[in-house]
C-alpha cells in the first residue's frame, strides 16, 4: 500500500488503453503486471464525452506530430477508454493478485464514481496539471496525490500543490515526465528530479514513455520513489499506446535492474566491514625489499611501498627514510614501527 514517505520504489504499471476494449485482456494484464514485480495496476477514468465533445473541426482533429495524428480527439478515446462498468472487476482483479489499484479521473463525476472501490491514491495526468478545481476536489479525499509534470511550468506545479494543500492534503509526488509518445530519451532530463524534491519538497517520482528501461533505473539513482509505465499484455494486439510500452519480460526486467539500483545506493557510509578490512590486508605497506643489517639507514632500495597492507602504511614513506634499523630485517618482512630508531 502506498504510504508517504514513501522508503521503497513503488512500481506503477499503467494500463491505460492496453485493453483494446476487451475485459479478458484487462484482467489477464492485471494478473501478468502482477508477476512481473509491479505494485499497483493503474487505469484511466474518462468517457470520450467526459474527456472532450464529438467534433471535427480544426480545434479537436489531432495534428501535433503525435503517433495518433490525423484521428479527432473524440474517435481517439472511443478507442481509448477504460469502460467504466468495468471497474469493480478490474479493482477486484487487483487485490486479488497483490496489487494497489488506482486510476486517472479526468473530470468530477470520475472522482465520485472512483470513491466507491476506495482507491489508495489519486493520480493527476500531465494534460489536467491545470484543472485545478479537479485537483482540489479528489484531494479532499485525503487520498496521496500522485501529479505527473509533463507539460507544466514552476508556476504550474505549484498551483497544483497549493490546491492540495487548500485541501488540507500535504501527502504529494511529483511525476518528472516527458509528455511526448514516446519520449526521446535525450528529453527525459532527468536531473529535474533531485532538483524537484528540493524545490517542492515533495516526493518524486518518474512517469516514464521512452522506449526501454534506461531512464527508470536512471531516475532512482537521482531520487525517484515512484516510477510509472506503460504495460501491454502483448505488443502484437496492437492498440494505441502499444509502440511506447513495456511487456511483461521487459517491465520484469525494469522491475529487476530498479530494485537493484535501490539497493545498491545504500546508505552513507565511511565504516568498513568486516569483509573490507579483511580486504585491507591486500593493499599497499612498506615492506623490507633487501635485506637490512642492524643500524643499517632505510633507504628506497631497501623500502618500498608494495602489496600486501602488512607493515607501516605508505603514507609514512617519507617519514621512515633516513631512519635506521635496530635490528637485521629479512627481504619480504612487513616493515614496523617497532622496526626502525
Amino acid at each position: 500500500m502506498l504510504s508517504f514517505p514513501i522508503t521503497s520504489v513503488y512500481i506503477i504499471a499503467e494500463l491505460s488503453a492496453n485493453h483494446n476494449q476487451n475485459l479478458d485482456v484487462a484482467l489477464r494484464t492485471i494478473r501478468a503486471a502482477a508477476d512481473a514485480g509491479a505494485d499497483a495496476i493503474k487505469i484511466q477514468t474518462y468517457t470520450p464525452d467526459t474527456i472532450t465533445i464529438d467534433c471535427d473541426n480544426e480545434y479537436f482533429r489531432l495534428n501535433h506530430g503525435t503517433i495518433w495524428d490525423g484521428q479527432t480527439l473524440y474517435n481517439l478515446y472511443q478507442q481509448a477508454y477504460t469502460p467504466w462498468e468495468w471497474h469493480e472487476a478490474l479493482f477486484a482483479e487487483a487485490k486479488k493478485s497483490g496489487l494497489d489499484c488506482f486510476s486517472t479521473p479526468f473530470d468530477f463525476s470520475a472522482v465520485d464514481f472512483l470513491e466507491q472501490f476506495n482507491p489508495p491514491a489519486y493520480k493527476i495526468a500531465s494534460f489536467e496539471i491545470f484543472d485545478i478545481p479537479l485537483i482540489e476536489k479528489a484531494a479532499k479525499l485525503g487520498k496521496p496525490m500522485i501529479i505527473s509534470t509533463g507539460l507544466a511550468t514552476e508556476e504550474d506545479i505549484y498551483d497544483a500543490i497549493n490546491a492540495c494543500h487548500r485541501g488540507n492534503n500535504h501527502q504529494i509526488a511529483l511525476l518528472k515526465c516527458t509528455s511526448s509518445y514516446p519520449a526521446p530519451v535525450e528529453k527525459a532530463n532527468l536531473l529535474t528530479i533531485p532538483d524537484m524534491k528540493q524545490r517542492f519538497g515533495c516526493e518524486v517520482g518518474l512517469s516514464d514513455h521512452t522506449l526501454g528501461i534506461t531512464s527508470p533505473v536512471v531516475s532512482v539513482a537521482l531520487g525517484a520513489k515512484i516510477i510509472e509505465k506503460h504495460f501491454i499484455l502483448d505488443k502484437s494486439i496492437g492498440g494505441p499506446d502499444a509502440a511506447f510500452s513495456l511487456d511483461k519480460d521487459e517491465f520484469s526486467l525494469m522491475v529487476k535492474h530498479v530494485r537493484e539500483a535501490e539497493k545498491s545506493l545504500g546508505n552513507v557510509n565511511y565504516e568498513l566491514d568486516e569483509k573490507a578490512k579483511a580486504s585491507k590486508q591486500l593493499g599497499r605497506s612498506l615492506f623490507v625489499v633487501k635485506d637490512i643489517k642492524m643500524g643499517e639507514t632505510l633507504t628506497p632500495e631497501n623500502i618500498r611501498s608494495i602489496r600486501p597492507g602488512y607493515g607501516i602504511s605508505p603514507k609514512y614513506y617519507f617519514d621512515v627514510l633516513g631512519k635506521k634499523a635496530n635490528k637485521e630485517l629479512k627481504r619480504g618482512t612487513p616493515l614496523r614501527w617497532e622496526d626502525v630508531v
